[in-house]
């Protein structure tokens, strides 16, 4: 038995782990937008701006991602409005190629909650517990 035949049956883990580390990743965005936190934003928040509309997302997005609740869902959400984020304010102003215009970062979410839209929550998700019960 190799070793990916080994490590094949701990997918569901490694997925949930993707998406645990993602989410956190992802609500660390939110929180510099809404509160400032870890980082100074880049200006002041505004809920009926598209930067805060942006900032609610990832904020409450990330953390439904993090506990796996709604996850197909929100991360749809998710990848397309960090598409919008890639074109927007990555490729229209810096050019289409992400090196150049600093936009690995957004085009990385979008195609890691594309995925978690397909592939599900993996495990430890709370949605899982929620279907059990009902």
């Amino acid at each position: 038995m190799d070793l990916f035949s080994k490590l094949a049956p701990h997918s569901d883990k490694a997925l949930a782990g993707l998406r645990i580390v993602t989410g956190l990743m992802f609500m660390q965005h939110g929180a510099q937008k809404i509160f400032s936190f870890p980082a100074p934003a880049h200006g002041p928040f505004e809920l009926f701006s598209q930067m805060g509309v942006g900032g609610v997302l990832e904020l409450f997005g990330g953390a439904l991602i993090v506990v796996g609740l709604f996850t197909r869902p929100v991360a749809f959400v998710l990848s397309g409005m960090m598409a919008v984020a890639y074109f927007q304010f990555h490729a229209l102003t810096g050019g289409v190629f992400p090196m150049v215009n600093q936009g690995e970062l957004a085009a990385l979410y979008c195609w890691v909650f594309l995925y978690l839209a397909f592939a599900g929550p993996g495990a430890w998700a709370v949605g899982h517990i929620l279907k059990r019960k009902a």
